[in-house]
């Protein structure tokens, strides 16, 4: 029981509250106060308690569900017309109460969303009303507002995209031309968008926020990134600041009716740094994941922007092919009703009814009068017809007028051939009709968000090196706690978010996150900072085994894991590191020399002998190496041996 409970309650947040239908691209309780508005519609403005009131006959949920909905679509600014304080996307300030504010629909909506005689209808949730199924959308609103939700399993996010380029990429599809779709946020920024992937799983958007490098030590916030508000990025600001990982003076929030955030350094602070730290440490910027998911068929589907703009352009096209249809079926009706009654006048039909006693003889000798004009039409003559024809008055009889009769009759032809064309060049006409749209409603909705692609900024790079890298020899620790300064050396300054390497005198090597104090073994052979962009050469001669062979290599470190320990040497116990050289170039490396002492007293001719370690080529790691000398060594020193 449980089982089939949890499925069909999954089904149900699926399909009725959480993901859009890709036919009107909103969610239930959207579409249920779009239904409402257009009831109440009397061009005047409704309070928004009155709306939720009348939208809860059709939507099972409460006021409270209702009334976030309300505000959400008011604040997208496209399909409710508001008045009073709705809210601000942008500082986060909540809405006044449903009993302060008003809405009614906007010219646009009321143009692209709804169509009595298009609209396929269901009955409510109570049996009481009628509600639509999707409403009959001439647009793709589902790209154009962005639509959020979770549900049971999975999740939709679409981004929103910009009204103009939606106009024009839906003009493309329409004339087979290739188009791109990129979102478009409300709070404007810096988007780069090449990893989009046309907004499905798995894709990602980078989000900046416009940030001016002004005189007086002044960084000035103008935009801020989608999601974000300003409070929250004046919050995470302070909050890197206090964690130490930037520096500034102050921080205001100047907002009005555009972000504007002024952020002061101290006196000599580098701006350009502090901008990549507020970008890496801070809400200035932040990543997006789209998950482009739509109801369609009765299941949702995952499917890309350009895939959902294409079926909404074709879905637009057949509305509209429907609505000419409907249109042209009606201007059928007038032309036939009208020539009728031309003819019942002209012919003064209705005198032949004189001496009818009954209601069936009446409907024949109408019938029998228009007999001779039947050719005349252009479909059969039914019964409903001639009982229009009585409830003529005699009013309209007596002032009939033949010749604006004619007028109205060719107007109707005109009418009805102007409709065949646009039915016959329906792709012209669905095109002429987006070229409307942009017309009357684009100006002042142009692109606010700058695309551009940006590298990822290093957080390690930006950190401040608030703190300073200890070493202690003697016990083994190292790491920035005071502790450690005592007894310890300085190895240099360092930020909480930096990596350390050490390289121990058997030839194990560890890389890791520097802490307060880590252990790394009594007299490392190497222990410095570690950064992964800047590629080191190292050059060591080690010792395979207590009586081995001495092996040599010059080598990059490559790939590794914090914490785990790699063997530079063969791994065989007793092995020992007798050389090691770090150089920040090949070409450093490939000039480095050293001179091998071996031990006296085993009968050799030379005691010393020069190694080149250019003589080798750069290889990873856990590469063997080659033999550098088979009899045991002394010492290693740098360079060539002095000639006597």
């Amino acid at each position: 029981m449980y089982s089939d409970y949890f499925l069909d309650y999954a089904s149900y947040v699926i399909l009725e509250r959480a993901v859009p239908h890709i036919g009107d691209g909103l969610k239930p309780v959207q579409r249920r106060i779009l239904h409402s508005l257009k009831e109440k519609d009397d061009g005047r403005y409704n309070k928004v308690a009155n709306i939720v009131g009348h939208t809860m006959q059709y939507h099972p949920h409460g006021d409270a569900a209702i009334g976030d909905a309300i505000i959400g679509l008011g604040q997208k600014d496209l399909l409710i017309d508001t008045q009073g304080n709705w809210g601000n996307t942008l500082t986060g300030d909540r809405a006044a109460a449903p009993r302060y504010i008003e809405a009614r629909l906007t010219p646009f909506a009321k143009e692209v969303s709804f169509n009595h005689k298009t609209t396929e209808w269901t009955v409510s949730y109570d049996g009481r009303n009628k509600e639509p199924v999707t409403l009959p959308m001439k647009f793709p609103l589902l790209l154009a507002q962005g639509v959020e939700g979770i549900a049971v399993g999975l999740a939709c996010k679409i981004l929103p995209h910009n009204f103009i380029e939606l106009i024009d990429a839906s003009i493309c599809h329409l004339r087979k031309q290739p188009f791109e779709l990129y979102p478009d946020f409300p709070t404007g920024g810096i988007a780069d968008i090449s990893d989009y992937k046309d907004g499905l799983r798995g894709g990602k958007v980078r989000v900046r926020a416009k940030i001016e490098i002004e005189k007086g030590k002044i960084l000035r916030i103008r935009d801020v990134p989608f999601g974000v508000t300003t409070s929250s990025l004046q919050d995470s600001i302070v909050s890197a600041n206090e964690k130490g990982k930037i520096k500034i003076s102050r921080v205001d929030d100047l907002t009005a009716e555009t972000a504007d955030i002024q952020v002061t350094l101290p006196t000599g602070s580098d701006m350009e740094g502090t901008r990549d730290a507020l970008y890496a440490f801070t809400d200035c910027e932040v990543s997006i994941s789209p998950n482009a998911c739509i109801i369609e068929d009765g299941k949702p589907q995952f499917i890309g922007v350009s895939e959902i703009l294409r079926r909404c352009t074709d879905q637009t096209k057949a509305l509209l092919k429907l609505e000419l249809e409907i249109h042209l079926g009606e201007l059928h009706d007038k032309w036939h009703f009208s020539s009728l009654e031309k003819i019942f006048i002209e012919n003064r039909i209705y005198r032949d009814i004189e001496e009818c006693e009954t209601w069936e003889a009446v409907l024949k000798a109408i019938d029998t009068g228009l007999e001779p004009h039947k050719p005349l039409l252009r479909r059969e003559v039914t019964e409903d017809d001639i009982i229009r024809l009585t409830e003529i008055r005699i009013k309209r009889i007596s002032k009939f007028d033949a010749f604006k009769a004619d007028e109205e009759i060719n107007k109707l032809e005109k009418d009805i051939e102007q409709t065949e064309k646009h039915i016959r060049n329906l792709t012209r006409y669905t095109i002429r009709y987006y070229e409307n749209l942009k017309k009357k409603f684009g100006p002042g909705k142009e692109r606010k968000t700058e695309l551009a692609t940006f590298g990822k900024v290093d957080r390690s790079q930006v950190a401040l090196a608030t703190e300073m890298l200890y070493l202690d020899p003697k016990l083994g620790f190292a790491g920035y706690s005071t502790t450690l300064k005592k007894e310890g050396k300085e190895i240099e300054k360092c930020s909480k978010l930096d990596d350390i390497i050490w390289i121990t005198s058997n030839g194990k090597l560890t890389i890791d996150k520097v802490g307060e104090k880590t252990f790394v073994g009594k007299n490392p052979t190497h222990l410095s900072l570690y950064r992964k962009d800047q590629a080191k050469y190292y050059c060591i001669i080690y010792r395979d085994g207590r009586d081995g062979y001495s092996y040599a290599k010059r080598f990059q470190i490559g790939g590794t894991t914090r914490g785990k320990e790699y063997d530079l040497t063969q791994g065989k116990a007793g092995s020992r590191i007798l050389h090691l050289s770090i150089f920040d170039t090949e070409e450093e490396s490939a000039q480095h020399q050293v001179t091998i002492n071996y031990k006296s007293g085993l009968g050799l001719r030379n005691l010393s002998q020069q190694f080149r370690f250019g003589d080798l080529a750069v290889k990873g790691r856990g590469v063997k190496g080659n033999i550098a000398a088979k009899n045991a060594i002394s010492s290693i020193t740098r360079g060539k041996k002095e000639e006597e």
